[in-house]
């Protein structure tokens, strides 16, 4: 794969996409989508033998076509919309930036993203994250839920997060302190942003500068659990 050089014309064209990717994702109420292209391309990092990560190859047909990754042509599709007026720009950062712009756009954190550059607990230790890692990170689906008062989605690792003694604290600290799931979320989303390389400060980027490889990751599947364990707090407290 080659290389972005990451200079003062690809952080503008960054910028522009980052503005696009937000008019976008709003007016095509795509942000679940979005979010879960860019958890899925993340995904396959393994800590141990640094291999996988974000590297755009999800918009390969052996990969968008796994039964995992159904429907997610869509927002490969969504996303070739964007890279035709940014060629320059690589897909490994594109469909990253895609799912950073999809948590803000959700009324969730700002995600410092940085360009150039996926069992539960066993998926997420090897990418080498932590309990409260898998926590905050696991409450980006409920970002995608705000605003829904019906028929929040339960899946089987809101059960696991909460029924697990090491994760319930961390549900239950984040169900009364959303100031703390925000700011947890920024810090281990950006965690998994970095994961298989190391970031330059965008400050410090200078023409020229080449950076190992366009991947900014986020996450690989994880729970709705968060704002459904807020909503059942709330309705059972009326």
């Amino acid at each position: 794969m080659a290389m972005p050089v990451v200079d003062t014309e690809y952080l503008k064209q960054i910028d522009k996409a980052r503005r696009e990717l937000r008019a976008f994702i709003s007016n095509k109420n795509c942000a679940p989508i979005m979010l879960r292209l860019a958890w899925h391309d993340a995904g396959t990092y393994d800590v141990n033998t640094k291999t996988g990560g974000p590297n755009g190859s999800i918009r390969n047909e052996e990969e968008f076509s796994h039964g995992s990754n159904n429907g997610l042509k869509i927002a490969i599709d969504f996303c070739e919309e964007i890279k035709s007026k940014h060629p320059r720009i690589t897909y490994a950062d594109l469909y990253q930036l895609a799912g950073v712009v999809a948590v803000e756009v959700t009324g969730g954190p700002t995600v410092d993203f940085v360009p150039g550059a996926p069992h539960l607990r066993d998926i997420f230790y090897r990418m080498g994250l932590s309990d409260k890692d898998i926590v905050a990170l696991s409450g980006g689906h409920t970002l995608l839920l705000k605003g829904e008062s019906e028929g929040l989605l339960k899946l089987p690792t809101d059960i696991a997060l909460l029924d697990d003694p090491a994760f319930r604290p961390y549900v239950e600290l984040y169900a009364k302190d959303e100031d703390a799931f925000f700011n947890d979320y920024a810090i281990s989303h950006k965690k998994l942003s970095e994961l298989g390389f190391t970031p330059t400060s965008a400050k410090k980027v200078k023409d020229g500068v080449v950076l190992a490889q366009s991947a900014v990751g986020v996450i690989v599947t994880a729970a709705v659990v968060i704002l459904s364990y807020v909503y059942e707090v709330r309705k059972k407290s009326k």
